[in-house]
């Protein structure tokens, strides 16, 4: 499924009492990181994002979406609507920025 996003840029979204879907991309994607934020995982689909690309952070176990033509992003989503918010990382140009983050490589 391919998907479009509402970019969340380096800001916190208020989520009382509403539902959001969501795209994710990055540590998300394991269950048990999901199960211990939420206590339950909820139902969700693949999805591709296309035209961003999934970067390494220097230091961080998660990565960081930016816009980059021709790429795409592979994730999981909670809904069938095709409109999905990500968190988009602010700085294009950042120094810690490298690379290509892979899910698999963050498993043991």
């Amino acid at each position: 499924m391919s998907v479009a996003v509402n970019s969340v840029v380096g800001v916190g979204v208020s989520t009382q009492n509403q539902n959001h879907n969501v795209f994710v991309y990055g540590s998300l994607l394991a269950d048990e990181v999901v199960r211990a934020l939420l206590n339950r995982v909820p139902p969700s689909s693949p999805a591709t994002l296309s035209d961003y690309h999934r970067f390494k952070i220097k230091g961080r176990v998660y990565p960081a979406i930016l816009p980059v033509q021709s790429k795409k992003v592979t994730g999981r989503e909670n809904s069938e609507n095709f409109r999905a918010y990500a968190y988009v990382w602010s700085n294009p140009n950042d120094p810690d920025l490298y690379g290509e983050w892979d899910f698999e490589a963050l498993k043991p």
